[in-house]
């Protein structure tokens, strides 16, 4: 009988002459298998995707080279997606027998991608349809299901590429871009290539260069322009109305590991004279000087974060951001921010050129540190938590910028700005008859905005915490700013230092000069309540208190009684509109009396009012002023009505 050891060695001999056989055979019919393998992809396409998939030549050169001509993808009833003359590629044959592939090396002449948008609908659409789960209940593990795809793409990505006259075509309903490679090379890690992009009529030559190992997962690319002119980054201008262009680029990735069922993504991406110009963020360029994001990504089962050993930073302004969407048990959105101690003047001269336009020349000294908690739970919207604070030291302003926040304390001339149009000058000081000191304005009408407005407006220091919360609860949940949380100090900054325009520059604007303007004790409260009265608009080309009441009532504003005064409280967000009030008839209509009625309730509850306060308060009131213009009756009285005139001299 024969010996365990002569055994082992038949079996070993049996299994390397498979083995041998299985190679052999997989070499002479190589070509065979590749041809079933294309065959089987044709059949895919067009039974999945409705698409045409033709190959005119393939075949395999030496052991493991493949060589594929006239490669089409045409989805029918559409335009051609994509279309290459040539590719030459390297597979590992074990590889390709285990389904896990790593392209080795990479040749493609004289293709295209193309991306085609039109009235007949999208090229694409048929790649973009969602699989069917059929197990709802099923809960994937998307760190591992991440892990697993970015892993294939990278390994699809070649050791060694090269591609001569390579493109990428963009028609999205007449917004024609082109993104065309004339060679590109990627040696020894190392990537190198020209990019010259064309959209309608404008165009440039982009430069990538850099560092790419995709078996390590690692990568150094900077993008930059030969000349001086900035890269500008095609198609979303001319799509959404938003410009941008920059003058390079770094994109960093230093790690990409699955640890502990955690994706972990680490890297750095930097940006230079990055500009940005967009109508909802700014009327003016904004411009980053330098930018940088230390980025430290997170994907685990049930959350994605931005981990808080991240840093960022813009000009010299240094950031330590967190960030997570979580669905563990609800759906939770949290945020925090933190601005380490730092200069006050090393702030304000990095605020984006373009963003902070109020603040140019500001002078400060002193420092300060800066915390913001956020989080929001989908199910449980009024457990909202919103903390911002920030921590002074020595903190204090040597000089104004743009926006002299001074001038409240003395006379000085203000004009409204509407649709872009400088309104007619308003002196706000004794100097102008029409100006109204806050003890010459009737105690009523003082009450009743500040209900109406800002109840707590002696007390708060430019802000309502709570009214913040409900303000950001009410926009997520409506996903758009439906609802905002101004103050009177915020309106008053508006009017007098900003304009109307509702930019994202504006609103940051409005919260730093509230801020120091509350913070820093420049003016009283009774004097800032004063301006406001005098320079908010009251109606058609009225402005202050002194032109609304001679315009509504032909009084002076000490004069006016409760029911006058819960009537101009009530214009205050929409004075243009005050028309609408009433009826044909001059009444006011039952909307406009139901809510006199409930401020008038809700001042006596909190004891603005008394009993004898609300006397004779069922009398119509009567609009005796040139407000009458603007109104509609059934019956002419002696003033013209519905004049076009608009615009009356009150000075």
């Amino acid at each position: 009988m024969r010996s365990k050891k002569q055994k082992f060695f038949l079996f070993l001999k049996i299994l390397i002459i498979f083995l041998l056989f299985s190679i052999a055979g997989i070499y002479f019919f190589r070509d065979v298998l590749l041809q079933k393998v294309i065959a089987k992809a044709t059949s895919k396409f067009e039974t999945n995707y409705n698409c045409n998939f033709f190959v005119q030549k393939a075949r395999f050169d030496g052991i493991s080279s493949i060589e594929l001509n006239n490669i089409i993808l045409v989805p029918k009833e559409a335009d051609t997606l994509f279309s290459i003359e040539k590719v030459k590629t390297k597979i590992n044959l074990f590889q390709l027998i285990t389904g896990d592939i790593q392209l080795q090396n990479l040749e493609v002449k004289n293709g295209f991608i193309q991306l085609v948008k039109n009235e007949k609908g999208r090229n694409f659409d048929a790649f973009l349809k969602k699989e069917k789960n059929n197990d709802v209940n099923e809960k994937k593990n998307y760190a591992k299901l991440a892990y697993r795809l970015l892993s294939k793409a990278l390994n699809l990505v070649p050791t060694e590429m090269q591609l001569e006259n390579v493109s990428l075509r963009m028609n999205d309903l007449g917004i024609k871009v082109n993104i065309q490679l004339p060679k590109l090379q990627l040696k020894n890690h190392q990537l190198q290539t020209n990019i010259n992009v064309t959209e309608n009529e404008f165009s440039q030559t982009w430069n990538i260069s850099g560092f790419v190992d995709p078996r390590a997962k690692k990568a150094d690319v900077r993008i930059y322009n030969n000349d001086t002119s900035k890269i500008e980054l095609p198609y979303i201008y001319k799509r959404f109305g938003f410009k941008s262009s920059f003058k390079n680029v770094n994109l960093k990735l230093d790690k990409f590991d699955l640890e502990s069922n955690e994706l972990h993504l680490d890297g750095l991406v930097s940006v230079e004279d990055f500009t940005i110009n967009h109508p909802k963020i700014s009327k003016k360029d904004v411009l980053l000087k330098t930018a940088s994001f230390d980025y430290h990504f997170l994907l685990g089962s049930n959350f994605v974060s931005i981990d808080s050993t991240s840093s960022a930073q813009i000009n010299n302004i240094k950031l330590q951001p967190f960030a997570e969407y979580n669905t563990e048990e609800d759906t939770i959105y949290k945020l925090k921010v933190l601005i380490p101690k730092m200069k006050a003047q090393d702030f304000i001269s990095s605020l984006p050129d373009g963003l902070f336009t109020h603040f140019t020349g500001m002078e400060t000294e002193g420092n300060f540190d800066y915390k913001l908690n956020f989080k929001y739970n989908k199910n449980k919207p009024n457990a909202l938590v919103f903390e911002s604070k920030l921590n002074k030291e020595n903190l204090k302003i040597v000089k104004y910028g743009e926006a002299n926040l001074n001038k409240l304390n003395g006379e000085f001339v203000y004009r409204a700005i509407e649709n872009n149009v400088l309104q007619r000058p308003i002196l706000v000081g004794d100097s102008n008859p029409n100006f109204t000191s806050l003890e010459q304005i009737s105690p009523y009408l003082q009450k009743c905005v500040l209900t109406s407005e800002d109840p707590s407006f002696f007390s708060h220091h430019g802000f309502i915490n709570e009214a913040f919360k409900q303000s950001i609860t009410k926009n997520i949940r409506t996903k758009k700013f439906s609802r905002g949380a101004s103050t009177i100090s915020m309106q008053l900054v508006k009017n007098v230092f900003l304009t109307r325009e509702k930019t994202l520059s504006r609103k940051l604007e409005e919260i730093l000069l509230v801020y120091l303007l509350e913070n820093n004790r420049i003016a009283s409260k009774e004097r800032m309540l004063e301006v406001y009265f005098n320079v908010i608009e009251w109606g058609p080309n009225v402005y202050g208190i002194g032109e609304a009441s001679a315009f509504y009532f032909q009084k002076k504003p000490i004069d006016l009684n409760l029911k006058e005064c819960l009537f101009l409280a009530s214009i205050v967000p929409k004075p243009k509109k005050f028309m609408y009030q009433f009826d044909d008839e001059g009444k006011l209509k039952s909307f406009a009396d139901k809510h006199e009625e409930f401020m008038s309730k809700l001042m006596l509850r909190r004891g603005l009012l008394t009993a004898e306060d609300t006397i004779g308060q069922q009398i119509p009131i009567s609009i005796s002023g040139r407000a009458r213009m603007h109104m509609k009756f059934k019956v002419q009285d002696s003033i013209a009505v519905d004049s076009l005139f608009t615009d009356f001299d009150f000075n």
